[in-house]
């Protein structure tokens, strides 16, 4: 369940977790941390040995002495520059590599957890939003992670070293840098929230962009078939057009809070110049201190322009650490009880216990104090009108979804008591809408047991009735199937998900609609293929085509008020009730078209 409190938690409240992510890497960020403040040192140290040189070596009356001083002067800036070139190096690559970890560390974190989200978050979630989530937002944090603490303590460091200075050459010039500064720190700190809000809805609008992109390229062949080119450009152009809105007002938040700041840093040289002019003419600063002066604030302005470039990084990188800190705080609906067991290898009795459930948006509930009693090793299909809870059954067995009301059991345990993993490891489900994945044949075939040896991967498919197709193939159990399968016709598909299954080996079948969209050249090969599959196993079967459930054991017939009907075929027949109804129809239907 999505923790609602999230978008209300501040700003500063998700930096501890962010922080947890360097400690894997303590010993690389101490050693980034060490260079950043060598390249803080030496880069205070080199005005300071400039001011010696002209403040005390170059009013010298000795030229010899100068030459002398200049010499060792020289090779130990040399020194320093060098010793800066390393430190900066180190700084550059491994800091970037430690922040490229902690990206990667941060996306392994989300994509883990999206996997154990139920299926409730995917139904109002799209793909397209979650890719964004996953790449997208999480593209800054290698720079916020790498130049975030080291930009902080560098600048520090020189902000700190400069006032320094700038005390001992002038406490009242040094007031009006330190009460400008304090004035840019507080137009920052109060900027910040409405640069993350920029930031935030461009993260938004990119992720619709993304979706409206994933869900037009996944249905190409629908919106070709039909002819909605246009419709589809149009949706992206609404889409793309309200990213541009969303970028052009981030770029404008971003215009005046660079120019607001680049503004008071040259006030402030104005009013540096005119106030040290008055302290010139009093007599308290000698003009060649307050040149110096004026080129020390250069350097302290260097480092209070890194911070705030630094602000702007940070609403970027803190924008999609918080989008996914989103996710991450969102609960699965389904999880393990703290005291599930492991099921083992179960029988297969299955008992839906005056069952309700209902779906989160809907308003009534698709079933209601439903009983249900399947033996082991028993086929039982399920047949009626489309909304009346079929595969609202078979989603409840392995957990998809949690019953509102009342219990199911496996071999008398309540499902829920079971563990997520063991109980779905006695669970295989052929489905009408197979999904194969842009692999192998091989590949996806072992996907039902993703150790299995390539002599149990071919036994499978030859058991699918699959093996002698795929061996046509260019290069075999090799091949690549494409995006979705998009190479494979639906019955060959199909049996590859019935490979799936058979290399699984579970005690539970769950079929459902797996023939209902194929050609009847191709429905009796996958029957073929069902029919040994669901041998010595408890399998719950949907269909419409009743022609495939004629052999189950028992046949249930589901309205809205529940099962009206039950029996063998035979029996169901007889009764001259709704299936026999049903069967007609479709018997009806059947002779038409083949008389045609």
């Amino acid at each position: 369940m999505k923790n609602k409190d999230n978008d209300k938690k501040s700003f500063v409240s998700y930096l501890p977790r962010f922080i947890s992510y360097y400690k894997p890497y303590k010993g690389l960020f101490a050693a980034d941390m060490f260079f950043a403040i060598v390249i803080g040192a030496t880069g205070l140290a080199f005005p300071w040995i400039m001011r010696t040189l002209i403040n005390e070596v170059f009013t010298l009356s000795d030229k010899g002495r100068i030459v002398e001083i200049l010499i060792p002067a020289g090779i130990f800036m040399l020194v320093l520059y060098v010793i800066e070139a390393l430190a900066m190096k180190f700084v550059t690559s491994w800091g970037h590599i430690l922040g490229a970890r902690i990206e990667r560390d941060m996306r392994h974190d989300l994509f883990t957890h999206m996997e154990k989200l139920s299926f409730s978050f995917f139904d109002d979630t799209s793909t397209g939003q979650m890719v964004s989530r996953i790449i997208t937002d999480l593209q800054d944090i290698t720079e916020l992670a790498h130049h975030g603490p080291e930009n902080l303590l560098i600048s520090l460091i020189k902000i700190v070293g400069a006032f320094v200075i700038l005390m001992n050459t002038h406490v009242g010039l040094t007031m009006v840098l330190l009460l400008f500064t304090v004035f840019m720190g507080l137009f920052t700190f109060f900027y910040r929230k409405k640069m993350f809000r920029s930031f935030m809805d461009n993260r938004v609008k990119i992720a619709n962009v993304n979706a409206i992109v994933n869900d037009s390229l996944s249905g190409i062949r629908t919106v070709q078939s039909y002819s909605q080119e246009e419709v589809e450009l149009e949706k992206f152009h609404v889409g793309n057009q309200e990213f541009y809105q969303s970028k052009k007002n981030m770029y404008t938040v971003m215009g005046t809070y660079h120019s607001t700041n680049g503004f008071l840093q040259g006030l402030l040289y104005v009013v540096t110049i005119v106030a040290g002019g008055f302290f010139v003419v009093r007599g308290s600063i000698k003009p060649g201190d307050l040149y110096l002066f004026v080129l020390y604030i250069n350097m302290f302005l260097q480092p209070v322009r890194t911070l705030i470039q630094f602000n702007e990084q940070l609403q970027q990188g803190m924008t999609g650490f918080f989008r996914m800190c989103q996710i991450l705080d969102t609960d699965p609906e389904i999880r393990d009880l703290p005291a599930a067991i492991d099921a083992g290898l179960l029988r297969g009795d299955i008992k839906f216990e005056n069952v309700t459930f209902k779906y989160k948006d809907a308003d009534e509930p698709v079933l209601e104090n439903f009983s249900l009693d399947i033996k082991a090793k028993h086929a039982v299909a399920l047949v009626g009108p489309s909304g009346v809870g079929k595969s609202t059954i078979c989603s409840l067995i392995p957990r998809f979804y949690d019953v509102d009301k009342g219990a199911i059991t496996i071999d008398g345990i309540d499902i829920r008591n079971m563990t997520l993993r063991s109980l779905r490891d006695n669970i295989a489900m052929v489905q009408q809408d197979v999904y194969l994945f842009n692999s192998s044949v091989r590949d996806n075939i072992a996907y039902g047991q993703y150790d299995a040896t390539d002599e149990q991967i071919i036994a499978a498919a030859k058991q699918a009735n699959i093996h002698d197709f795929i061996m046509t193939l260019s290069k075999g159990y090799d091949t690549m199937v494409g995006e979705r399968g998009v190479r494979f016709s639906g019955g060959e598909k199909q049996r590859i998900s019935i490979a799936r299954a058979f290399l699984r080996n579970p005690p539970i079948l769950i079929l459902d609609e797996a023939t209902s969209s194929l050609d009847n050249v191709s429905e009796r090969a996958v029957q073929e293929s069902l029919d040994r599959l669901s041998q010595d196993r408890t399998t719950i079967v949907i269909a419409h085509r009743l022609s495939t459930v004629r052999n189950a054991d028992e046949i249930l017939v589901l309205a809205e008020t529940g099962i009206t009907e039950r029996g063998t075929h035979e029996e169901l027949m007889a009764r001259k009730g709704e299936y026999a109804g049903y069967y007609q129809i479709q018997f009806d239907g059947l002779s038409t078209k083949e008389s045609a």
